[in-house]
């Protein structure tokens, strides 16, 4: 390998274009650059070899026996790093990179990810679940998802559902709430870091806040909806977050009234890139998934 360091690639790479296409002409229009350049290059890797590659003829440069045992040699080379930037490109064809906040994750995709792989069993999905906004501009993020307003600034974002908020509790808790005004006789769990407020409920059920009793706080969603399964207490919720335990019965929507947020979750994706197949079919799937979910809400609220 230390040897390698004396020689530049960009000469070895003149070296096998001449001698693979025959002319200097022609090798200087694959690689893009001068004749006067191919020829320079190549006199200077001769130097650094110390040997003589091609012998110069009236008739252009012809391959000396070095040179020819040589070029065999630098040729399966070179195929051989274009085989490996294939790889490195298929790679990236293949796997989608999604970033999403854990709790998203964790409740609402993870449990729907089967399907994905089996309607495009070639796509391999990374999922970056992290709090933070990714760079989709400078990383191998594909799409992200978020909540928010949807205005953040050098993304394409499209809204996938408008957020609404409702109190959810265990059956056991629920089964003693017959009135707005009984969550005072319950405990509320807290998300401390949460982008939504109780006030803003009560607002849109026309009622005047009621003092909960003191309860657990979180600083993590996912914590919050395990506190409230668990029969903690009551805890302002939102579809997604509470979609799978709501349809199965650990939790309980008690009362009908939803508040709209004014937050949402979006896809977004870079501007600067273009959108490939798999991003597109990504698009596709999310969307019938989370129609699926609604359609599961629409069917407990017609039950109710």
């Amino acid at each position: 390998m230390a040897l390698l360091n004396r020689v530049h690639l960009n000469g070895l790479r003149a070296v096998e274009t001449v001698a693979r296409l025959g002319s200097l002409a022609t090798a200087a229009a694959e690689l893009n650059v001068s004749v006067s350049a191919v020829s320079q290059q190549i006199k200077r890797t001769e130097k650094q070899l110390g040997q003589a590659l091609f012998e110069r003829t009236p008739g252009g440069l012809v391959l000396t026996e070095f040179g020819t045992a040589f070029t065999a040699r630098l040729s399966a080379g070179f195929r051989e790093l274009a085989q490996a930037v294939a790889l490195a490109g298929e790679a990236s064809e293949c796997t989608l990179v999604v970033s999403v906040a854990p709790a998203f994750a964790s409740k609402w995709l993870l449990p729907r990810l089967s399907r994905h792989f089996a309607r495009h069993p070639n796509v391999l999905l990374r999922i970056d679940a992290s709090g933070r906004i990714a760079d989709l501009d400078h990383s191998d993020i594909d799409v992200g998802i978020r909540m928010g307003d949807g205005k953040w600034p050098d993304v394409r974002a499209e809204l996938l559902l408008a957020q609404e908020m409702f109190p959810v509790c265990a059956p056991s808790i629920a089964a003693k709430l017959r009135s707005i005004e009984d969550l005072a006789q319950t405990c509320a769990i807290t998300d401390e870091r949460s982008m939504i407020s109780w006030d803003s409920w009560f607002e849109a059920a026309g009622v005047k806040p009621v003092t909960f009793l003191k309860g657990a706080r979180f600083t993590d969603p996912m914590l919050c909806l395990e506190s409230a399964i668990a029969g903690h207490g009551v805890m302002l919720a939102w579809q997604l977050l509470t979609a799978d335990a709501l349809a199965d019965g650990r939790l309980v929507a008690p009362f009908s009234v939803r508040a709209q947020s004014g937050l949402g979750y979006w896809l977004v994706t870079s501007q600067a890139k273009s959108e490939s197949r798999k991003v597109r079919d990504f698009k596709v799937w999310i969307r019938e998934e989370i129609e699926a979910t609604m359609a599961q809400f629409r069917a407990l609220d017609s039950a109710a």
